[in-house]
């Protein structure tokens, strides 16, 4: 094993601890700087960990993706949501152009159905969850471009129970986020839900594209 790789694989794992440790950290009283730290540490480390597996521009692309998804965690609660969010957008939209370069030769009717849906679904579920009705427009306007993202990462040629997953697993964390402002506002799990499909939605995107690099 390779120093790069050993290295790799050390910043991997310690990842995965700071995004599952995060959640012991809500009952820690820490300031608003080292909550935010934590909070960004999990995926931060993905895109470390992507930067020390990149090859060519693909893998520099995933890097930066999860860059700028762990420049949204810490936006979120530094800046707000808006702020948080187009960080978050900008992420999507350049996993869309990663996805798009490496999108499926071959795609079933299913496959592209699922796709197609995703986006209108994923839309007007999004449109209608937030109590803030004047808001609905904009988390429509961002809900777009992350089923985008989940749509080309499904008929995308990397594996698609990795990354195709870990973009449905996005979208879902997502969506419990604009329903906490409503429907299940107060809800004693949905902080869980959402901070663990999000995470390991990330993580599963990162590994599963890296994955697939590492062996062409």
């Amino acid at each position: 094993m390779g120093k790069s790789t050993l290295a790799a694989r050390i910043v991997l794992a310690a990842s995965v601890v700071a995004g599952v440790s995060y959640i012991w950290s809500w009952g820690l009283p820490l300031s608003e700087a080292a909550s935010l730290a934590w909070k960004g540490a999990g995926v931060g480390l993905l895109a470390v960990y992507a930067a020390l597996r990149a090859r060519g521009l693909d893998g520099w692309l995933i890097a930066a993706v999860m860059a700028f998804g762990a420049l949204g965690d810490v936006l979120l609660g530094a800046a707000g949501l808006v702020v948080g969010a187009v960080a978050f957008l900008i992420g999507h939209l350049i996993a869309i152009g990663l996805y798009w370069r490496n999108r499926r030769a071959v795609v079933t009717t299913s496959q592209r159905l699922l796709a197609i849906a995703l986006v209108p679904a994923t839309v007007i579920i999004a449109y209608l969850l937030p109590a803030d009705r004047a808001g609905a427009p904009g988390v429509a306007l961002y809900a777009f471009g992350l089923a985008l993202m989940a749509a080309f990462a499904w008929i995308s040629r990397f594996p698609r129970y990795r990354v195709g997953l870990g973009g449905l697993m996005f979208v879902a964390s997502d969506l419990l986020i604009f329903a906490r402002e409503g429907a299940l506002a107060g809800a004693a799990w949905i902080g869980l839900a959402i901070w663990g499909l999000y995470y390991f939605g990330q993580m599963l995107i990162c590994v599963g594209v890296t994955g697939a690099l590492a062996r062409r």
